[in-house]
């Protein structure tokens, strides 16, 4: 339904909040493409000066609702991964507007893996990273086997991606992919003056800055496509097969 996410411009920022909180912000494909246009739309807006993603207090997301993740993946033979998820990725990766992260609560798959895309991320001290890919027998996705290990070093990605250890939000500190930890409730609030600080430095300058630190979007691009294919593979292979069969009845129990 659309009303899971909520887009909203205040001023020259505009919020992209996630909103489905039974489900633990779980993203679903209309939620995806919505979340790409909510992005794509802000691209040529020169009112548009900042992106604020969040969950709203309490949980960012609990990565892709995998339900309907598993029912695409196994109905596309071209792989799970070209999907809404993608054209998502997609869009960060050619996005050239400063985004702001706010987390609170559980970052899961995809809630941690979009955060390397991001320019500040905001997190409560309750806040916690997983990318726990490899318990379901699949690999890394949206580039973060690119970012991760520029942005923490190889010894953390590996314990993140590889091994799928969850991080606190003064382990995401320390590893530096979070700004700043705040008390909960108050990451949103934290990234709106974020936002103000930077809607109000020279836009030009922000650009050009901004655009030099970054990863090039064709690296990005083509490390996204990469994970994809092989990612495809792997939603195909007995042990993801086992692994999902094992989650779900977990899930029943």
């Amino acid at each position: 339904m659309t009303d899971h996410l909520i887009v909203s411009d205040e001023g020259a920022m505009r919020v992209i909040k996630l909103r489905r909180p039974e489900k633990k912000n779980a993203i679903t494909q209309d939620m995806y493409r919505r979340m790409s246009d909510a992005i794509d739309t802000a691209q040529n807006n020169p009112a548009i000066r900042c992106l604020i993603i969040t969950g709203g207090s309490g949980v960012f997301t609990a990565g892709n609702d995998l339900e309907e993740f598993l029912n695409e993946s196994t109905s596309n033979d071209d792989g799970p991964r070209a999907s809404n998820a993608v054209k998502f990725l997609y869009s960060l990766a050619h996005n050239v507007k400063p985004v702001i992260a706010a987390v609170d609560g559980i970052a899961i798959g995809i809630g941690t893996t979009m955060l390397f895309h991001c320019d500040y991320v905001l997190a409560s001290n309750t806040a916690t990273f997983s990318t726990p890919f490899i318990h379901l027998g699949l690999v890394p996705e949206g580039a973060s086997s690119l970012l991760m290990p520029r942005t923490m070093g190889h010894q953390r990605a590996f314990a993140t991606l590889v091994m799928g250890r969850t991080m606190t939000a003064d382990d995401a500190l320390i590893a530096g992919f979070v700004n700043v930890v705040v008390p909960p409730g108050h990451t949103e609030g934290e990234a709106r003056k974020v936002a103000r600080e930077i809607c109000h430095l020279p836009a030009e300058a922000v650009a050009i800055s901004r655009r030099l630190l970054k990863t090039p979007p064709e690296d990005l691009t083509r490390r996204i496509d990469q994970e994809s294919h092989l990612f495809g593979e792997r939603m195909r292979s007995k042990e993801a097969i086992a692994a999902f069969k094992a989650f779900f009845a977990r899930k029943r129990a």
